[in-house]
């Protein structure tokens, strides 16, 4: 269908910025009353204008009018980095480190970003890009004037439809029903709507359905309608009762089953939603609430947006809302909304028993019988539905909390943990972790806390934050020891122990797997206790307790190669290579290593095998071989760099800075042994840190650099090695002493 715009306005004030340069981001806000077409324009002239942006198109809609909280903008950064091919591990956590990474992807490109539905400036300042080349295009009902005086923005205000545009819109949509309706008529009829696109559209939707019905008769019953509602609250009170008056005119004419459903969607946490959460609304099946979806979009009341999926206009979100509350018992309300938080608890749930199923379950209440549960196929689709659902998840998570409904959000925060643990998404992992933490205290429930408070340790861990990770792991091992609870004990002392030992803190991470192995023993855990064993393997290792080591590793090889556990027999493989190259056995270091890797390829696992390589690399550099251990260091760094784990690239980026050495590359080894150094450095890990400087100084001295330079690094690390007393720290800190010699 035609846009129904003033086409003089989108040619002289939109057009016009593709050729304008200026020496920051092109900013244009379109305002105007609700309804008036404000997110048509925006979409239809960023679809005509696709092939000036070479770099692509953002979308965020900001829901800064919806009946709950605006959209974050750390939120949307976050979707934007993943849209820009940042991987979920390489996202910060900070907003503004997030939107400084932002800003600088977008530098240099050609792209239109559009942020709809925004409420204030402040929502919108942290989505701007920095530099020239990008036009972002703002919708809101309100000017945003603050935009205009500190970023320049133009400012574009949308007016309702010229009457004779109006009427045009009628006829288009009503032509292929309706033949002779006096055109005094549809005049009538577009005043009624206030000449607004969007009441426009559902009024012509109406006289479509009803072709043998008078155009006189659908307008006195509008008109009989339009006395009924007070204005809704916005600058135009004529504007709002028209809005107001045709979306109740089309609400009072759907059937009984389609009224119900579509107040039972204002209470849904977003407004966008599935065919089978808007089933569990209204206890329902799938199959009769798909037609009733169908006969709401063909009267505009919702849109389709995708195969069973769908969307609010958020006017008519509030409408819903408002009819739910007139219309229907307090009770009924509560019973959907808890319907509807349960059937996304349970799903989330199915989801976590397909993609992670040796994690911990919850036990839940049973779903309610009337609504169909969701199953999965495998674990591809498990994690689909999941990215498809994050935003839902979390604000229904966040519903669930503000409604005093507290079980039910601290079951969804720790269902969900098991996903967000494999998908690094950061924003709604805290997000989620917090407010099912903060539930779990108001219900007095023990368990829950020292789950969540784990929940957060590992996405304390995982996103690099080592000191906030241990304050979670250990108040969560505070609570699993006052319940006596010793699996769980057991799972928290592994994640603290891992924790530990990626801080190269050896004797915290010893007593950590040592103790959780001998729980798990004690529980019979056959899955567990070899994982544990391997653990504290890798930590006897890198504490010169090499026999012990070994016993520890070839134990669990056993374990696994019984149960068919090829994953975690890859990663023992790992671990044995560690040993045996520590003990001077370099040919069956390599054999090891290969072996590891060889199973990552068997399993098509990028992360083992990003991981395992490096560990290969270490050993062909020991057996003499630095050209295949620079390509295996460097098929590390790609694979890392592809799943976002920012720390091992840094690893390998130093190992090929090791291999290019042995090549006598030292110029390109320098290189490398730099970048390394940098990401340490940023992630505070102190010991990587101290580690790749001692490297960048044998690099730089081949290289004849300054004297002082070489001594400078070779300070650095001896400083950074200050409270590490394990063997192999008091080795490199008595190299690096011998050779700074008198300087120390």
């Amino acid at each position: 269908m035609r846009l129904f715009v003033n086409r003089a306005v989108e040619q002289e004030a939109m057009d016009r910025l593709l050729t304008e340069r200026q020496p920051v981001a092109h900013v244009l806000v379109l305002t105007g009353t609700a309804g008036v077409g404000k997110t048509s324009l925006a979409l239809h002239w960023a679809h005509a204008v696709r092939e000036h942006f070479k770099d692509g198109q953002l979308y965020a809609n900001l829901r800064g009018y919806d009946p709950q909280e605006p959209v974050a903008a750390a939120q949307v950064l976050e979707r934007f980095l993943r849209a820009l091919g940042v991987p979920a591990a390489a996202i910060p956590t900070d907003p503004e480190a997030m939107a400084s990474t932002y800003r600088s992807l977008v530098a240099g490109r050609r792209m239109l970003i559009v942020l709809d539905n925004a409420s204030s400036a402040a929502q919108v300042r942290p989505l701007l890009p920095g530099g020239p080349g990008c036009l972002v295009v703002v919708t809101s009902r309100h000017r945003l004037s603050g935009l205009g005086v500190r970023e320049g923005a133009r400012h574009l205000t949308l007016e309702i439809l010229a009457e004779h545009d109006a009427v045009e819109l009628l006829r288009a949509v009503t032509a292929d029903y309706r033949n002779g309706d006096d055109p005094e008529e549809l005049a009538q009829l577009a005043r009624l709507c206030a000449r607004l696109p969007l009441a426009l559209r559902i009024a012509a939707e109406r006289a479509a359905g009803r072709p043998r019905m008078l155009l006189n008769d659908l307008i006195q019953d509008l008109r009989d309608e339009s006395s009924l509602w007070d204005a809704l609250s916005s600058e135009d009170e004529e504007e709002s009762e028209a809005v107001r008056s045709v979306f109740a005119w089309s609400y009072r004419a759907l059937p009984g089953d389609a009224a119900r459903l579509f107040r039972m969607l204002g209470l849904h946490p977003t407004g966008e939603f599935s065919t089978a959460a808007a089933a569990a609304l209204v206890a329902g099946r799938d199959r009769p609430t798909r037609r009733l979806l169908d006969g709401l979009v063909a009267a505009h009341m919702v849109e389709q947006i995708g195969s069973n999926r769908y969307r609010f206009h958020d006017l008519l979100r509030a409408y819903a809302v408002d009819q739910a509350r007139h219309e229907q018992e307090p009770e009924e309300s509560d019973r959907a909304v808890r319907r509807v938080l349960a059937w996304y608890l349970h799903a989330a749930d199915e989801a976590q028993a397909v993609a992670a199923p040796h994690e911990p379950r919850v036990p839940l209440a049973p779903l309610d019988p009337d609504v169909e549960p969701v199953a999965f196929s495998d674990e591809v689709a498990a994690m689909q539905w999941f990215e498809t659902e994050r935003e839902n998840l979390t604000a229904a998570t966040r519903t669930a909390a503000a409604l005093g409904l507290d079980e039910h959000a601290w079951q969804l925060a720790i269902v969900l943990r098991a996903v967000h643990m494999q998908r690094n998404t950061f924003q709604d992992w805290f997000a989620t972790s917090r407010l099912g933490l903060e539930a779990a205290r108001r219900c007095d429930d023990r368990r829950a806390q020292a789950e969540l408070h784990e929940s957060l340790g590992m996405a304390f861990t995982q996103s690099s934050r080592f000191d906030q990770a241990g304050e979670q792991y250990e108040a969560a091992l505070a609570i699993r020891g006052e319940l006596e609870d010793p699996a769980g004990e057991a799972l928290t002392l592994n994640g603290l122990g891992l924790l530990r030992l990626r801080q190269h803190r050896l004797p915290g991470a010893q007593d950590a797997f040592e103790r959780a192995r001998a729980l798990f023993q004690g529980l019979g855990d056959a899955y567990w206790e070899p994982r544990m064993a391997v653990n504290l393997a890798q930590v006897q290792a890198e504490l010169g307790r090499l026999a012990e080591a070994e016993r520890l590793v070839r134990a669990g090889l056993e374990s696994f190669r019984e149960s068919g556990d090829r994953r975690a027999e890859g990663n023992a493989m790992r671990v044995l290579s560690v040993i045996q190259l520590e003990d001077g056995r370099t040919g069956e270091a390599l054999e090891s290593a290969q072996g590891a890797v060889d199973t990552a390829v068997d399993l098509d696992s990028a992360v083992a095998e990003g991981y395992w390589l490096t560990q290969l690399g270490h050993a062909q550099c020991a057996a003499g071989r630095s050209a295949g251990a620079l390509a295996s260091y460097q098929r590390a760094a790609v694979l890392q760099r592809s799943l976002g784990d920012r720390s091992r690239e840094a690893l390998a980026w130093d190992g090929a800075g090791r291999a290019y050495l042995a090549l006598d590359r030292a110029q390109e080894a320098a290189e490398f042994h730099r970048r390394a150094v940098a990401v340490h450095r940023e992630l505070g890990d102190r010991w990587q840190w101290a580690v790749a400087l001692c490297h960048l100084a044998e690099a730089a001295e081949a290289m004849d650099e300054a004297a002082d330079a070489v001594r400078e690094h070779r300070r650095e690390a001896l400083a950074l090695l200050d409270d590490f007393t394990d063997p192999g720290a008091l080795r490199l800190r008595d190299r690096l002493t011998n050779d700074l010699g008198e300087d120390v």
